[in-house]
């Protein structure tokens, strides 16, 4: 049988199909329009000419193609040729990107100097599907994927796991310096860690050493973050979710110690809140902070207000955007292993959309669900469902194939040991707010609700479909257990009836399935919103940490905006529709009811910001956190505009303090200007003498001189 070549090296069957379909498109855009007739014989004519080969090379048929076309359909061949011409253009220079995006293509994800067509192979591990769907922009690997599938051939250790989860640390010095050794591990192979800190004993507990009483939970924080730090990685800094429970007696001092701007700078901190906290607030009562030292069963407790722990976590967050809150009963309970009785979460991953057990990882990657809209921005607008569960199942296949190719790749032994037994996956999704724009939707009306409840139930129920049918070929995931699987609340919530039998049937080959990761780098690489989230603004300034190894800012004009003033000959952003908002003009109570449908579908977790103007108050922040409990959130995290710390998104309205002070340079040196014309011998400064040398001028009495502002 004839093979064929192709750019990359790779041998494959030669088949007729594909040279019709080629051919079919170019015919479709001429005034002809298709003729499979001609397409077919023109293909079946090539078969014959090369008949007599082993092999032929990709680039001699398409050249025979041409010759044909040119002969029967001139008007083809030349729509043929342009065709040709954009897929070598695709494979060496990939999309049409900005300065930002190319420099994240190059600077993060691609290898040496791969073509973007060997790029596109080497992430999809040749999976023809998925090849195309990152090529059509409906499917992205996260970032682990994109910089290190395949290398492993080079020599390279890199993880393709975005997110490792230790063990809660134990209340011993063996153990806590145990952890540092295992978060350097994995920052080494680009993990990032969570780590959960609450088994370790309070401030002023007795310890049987020269110290007599311990420092408490909070003071090895500087440790692990300071582990962070020191591991670097090409295009990622080192992330860490260091969190506590509520109960925790250093509760307080955990929930201020980012107060110092100088403390704690690689890691994000979270506070574990349960009902039983949450009642209390609501109920203003008191709580009971307590702990008891495992080895000298010494008891520490102290009672206090909930209301007033509660304000101090919201006035923290107020003025340094952190902590964030994790509500673990709505955690524990809502997943698909919550009826195994030994099975129990460690702590979360930095962004907080992976609940993992001690030693857990998570290969992810997401669907851009604004590819799914069939005529946008027009009233025929309308969600392709079938496209979309089909993306779903081969996701699910495709994450399963990264999964097995990355157990010999995770850092640590206990951490190949875990993936195994659990085989967790979390295949998110992103372009939310595209898709609202592109029907004409609202984001946050009752409207893009019950889409979401639409979209949320095919993506699980098809997850969960492909997952049964993979345990039918290879086995469900080791630890599974049917009796308790299907006692699985959020199983039986959310699987329609021939799905349940299938899952009854067969069972399932992962553990964990859907999440819903930030998607920074990967939605503003094809550029789409990210995550959930609604658009940040119309247009926003950009900081980037890790692309130039100083921080650099790029204004950006968010792509989907662009898109529906062109298509509707719009000038002016006044001129928008009502139904494009972005988070400054988003009701808030609307973004917490819109994670929250979402979260209905999601076994792992959701990474969410909530943002929030300059003048919301504390009260306002406190309201937004029991709501989210009320709705059923896993967690948020709310970033008000202005707070101490600096945000990666930057409005247009709040410049950053460069900005300032380069505007405030420039004004100074103009004022200087026009007092120097009137007066040129005059300092403007202090209203000294100005000594004149090698062209410039310096103040005797200040130092001032125009050269140097």
């Amino acid at each position: 049988m004839l093979k064929v070549e192709k750019r990359n090296g790779s041998i494959v069957d030669f088949e007729n199909d594909k040279i019709e379909i080629a051919i079919g498109k170019a015919m479709k855009e001429t005034e002809k329009g298709l003729d499979e007739a001609l397409a077919a014989q023109i293909a079946e004519i090539i078969s014959e000419e090369f008949k007599d080969l082993d092999v032929v090379h990709i680039e001699q048929i398409q050249d025979s193609v041409e010759v044909h076309l040119m002969k029967t359909r001139p008007d083809v061949a030349r729509k043929y040729i342009i065709y040709r011409e954009e897929r070598t253009r695709l494979r060496e220079q990939g999309w049409n990107m900005t300065d930002l995006q190319r420099d994240i293509y190059e600077k993060k994800y691609r290898y040496d100097y791969e073509t973007f067509d060997e790029f596109l192979d080497r992430v999809s591990g040749d999976n023809g599907p998925i090849k195309k769907a990152i090529k059509d922009k409906k499917f992205m690997p996260a970032g682990r994927i994109l910089a290190g599938r395949g290398l492993d051939k080079f020599g390279r250790k890199i993880t393709l796991s975005n997110c490792y989860v230790m063990p809660k640390v134990e209340d011993s010095i063996e153990a806590i310096f145990n952890t540092a050794k295992y978060l350097a591990r994995t920052y080494s192979y680009g993990g990032g860690c969570g780590l959960t800190l609450s088994k370790l004993r309070p401030k002023g507990a007795k310890v049987n050493n020269a110290a007599n009483t311990t420092t408490g939970a909070v003071s090895f924080m500087d440790l692990f973050s300071l582990v962070t730090g020191l591991i670097g990685m090409k295009g990622r800094r080192g992330a860490l979710m260091l969190n506590l429970d509520v109960s925790h007696p250093d509760i307080e001092e955990f929930i201020n110690v980012k107060n110092d701007l100088s403390k704690i700078n690689y890691a994000n901190i979270s506070v574990n809140i349960d009902n039983e906290f949450m009642e209390a607030v609501k109920n203003d009562t008191e709580y009971d902070l307590y702990f008891i030292v495992e080895s000298t069963k010494e008891e520490i407790k102290r009672t206090i207000k909930a209301r007033d722990l509660f304000r101090l976590i919201a006035k923290n967050n107020w003025s340094m955007a952190e902590p964030g809150i994790l509500y673990t009963d709505k955690i524990n309970s809502w997943h698909l292993m919550s009826e195994d009785p030994d099975f129990e979460f460690a702590g979360v991953n930095p962004c907080a959309e992976e609940t993992l057990p001690a030693f857990g990882s998570c290969n992810l990657s997401s669907i851009n669900l604004s590819e799914f809209v069939k005529n946008p921005f027009t009233k025929y607008a309308r969600f392709e469902f079938e496209k979309f569960g089909e993306l779903v199942r081969n996701g699910v296949k495709y994450l399963n194939e990264v999964l097995d190719e990355n157990m010999k790749l995770h850092p640590l032994q206990q951490q190949r040991e875990v993936s195994a037994e659990l085989r967790q996956i979390g295949l998110g999704i992103m372009g939310v707010s595209d898709m609202f724009i592109k029907l004409g939707i609202r984001y946050g009306s009752s409207e893009s609700m019950s889409l979401v409840h639409q979209i949320g139930r095919t993506m699980i129920n098809e997850a969960l479909r492909q997952s049964a049918l993979l345990a039918k070929e290879d086995g469900p995931f080791p630890r599974y257990n049917a009796d308790n699987i299907l006692k699985s609340p959020f199983l039986l919530s959310n699987a329609d009836e021939d799905v349940l039998e299938l899952v009854t049937k067969y069972g399932l080959r992962n553990s964990q399935l859907l999440t819903i990761p930030p998607t920074g780098s990967i939605s503003t690489l094809i550029g789409c919103s990210n995550g959930l989230e609604p658009i940040f603004q119309v247009s926003y300034t950009r900081k980037s940490e890790s692309l130039h190894m100083e921080d650099t800012y790029y204004k950006v004009f968010t792509p989907i905006i662009k898109d529906y003033m062109d298509v509707n000959n719009i000038a002016k952003e006044e001129d928008l529709p009502d139904f494009i908002v972005t988070t400054s003009n988003l009701d808030y109570r609307e973004r917490i009811e819109m994670q929250a449908v979402w979260q209905q579908y999601i076994d792992a977790s959701i990474s969410s910001t909530v943002n929030v103007p300059n003048e919301f108050t504390i009260d306002e922040v406190e309201d937004l956190y029991l709501y989210a409990w009320e709705m059923g959130l896993k967690g948020i995290t709310i970033y008000r505009d202005g707070c101490a710390r600096s945000a990666i998104l930057i409005t247009n309205k709040s410049k950053s303090k460069l900005d300032r002070i380069d505007e405030l340079q420039q004004e100074l040196r103009e004022l200087a200007a026009e007092q120097l014309l009137e007066d040129p011998d005059t300092c403007p400064m202090c209203g000294g003498e100005l000594i004149h040398s090698g062209g410039c001028s310096e103040c005797k009495s200040c130092g001032y001189s125009p050269c140097s502002i």
